[in-house]
C-alpha cells in the first residue's frame, strides 16, 4: 500500500480489525520510510446480480424488493423474512453468476419458506405463482399435504 504522505510503496500493518459485520477490513499502517501512519480498509467487491423479469426486461438484484414480498407472506409468523433474504443474497453472491431469472428467484425463496413455514409458503406462493381461482390454491395445498 502506497504511503499518502511520502509516496512509498511499503507499509507495515500494526493494526487489523473487522468492520461492518466482517464484511470489512480497517488497517492501521506504518510506512517504514517516514514513520507516519495510516489508516486503509478493505472490502469485499460484490457482483452486480441481474434479474432476469418473465417479461424479458432485466434489472439489478434488489434485496429490499426481495424482502418487501418475503415480509407479506411471513407476517405474524414465526419466520425471519430478513434472514432469509440475506441467505438468498448470500447464496446469489457465493454462486459468482452475474444472471438468474425471477423464476428461478421465486423457486429458491419458495424452497426456503416452505422447509420453514407452510403458511408463508402458501402466501408466498399464491402470489408468485398468481393463483387464479381457488381449484390452484387447494392443489397447491393438497401436494403440500402429501410431501
Amino acid at each position: 500500500m502506497r504511503c499518502p504522505f511520502c509516496g512509498n510503496i511499503d507499509s507495515k500493518v500494526i493494526d487489523s480489525r473487522p468492520i461492518n459485520e466482517f464484511t470489512s477490513i480497517r488497517r492501521r499502517r506504518e510506512c517504514p520510510a517516514c514513520t507516519k501512519r495510516f489508516t486503509t480498509f478493505e472490502m469485499v467487491e460484490s457482483v452486480q446480480i441481474i434479474v432476469t423479469k418473465k417479461d424479458g426486461s432485466k434489472e439489478l438484484f434488489d434485496k429490499n424488493k426481495l424482502m418487501s414480498g418475503l415480509l407479506k407472506a411471513c407476517q405474524k409468523r414465526p419466520v425471519n423474512a430478513a434472514e432469509i433474504a440475506d441467505d438468498i443474497e448470500s447464496e446469489l453472491q457465493n454462486s459468482l453468476r452475474q444472471e438468474i431469472s425471477s423464476i428461478e428467484l421465486g423457486e429458491i425463496a419458495m424452497q426456503k419458506l416452505k422447509k420453514l413455514d407452510h403458511v408463508a409458503y402458501v402466501r408466498f406462493a399464491s402470489v408468485y405463482r398468481e393463483f387464479k381461482d381457488i381449484d390452484t390454491f387447494m392443489n397447491e395445498l393438497k401436494a403440500l399435504i402429501k410431501n
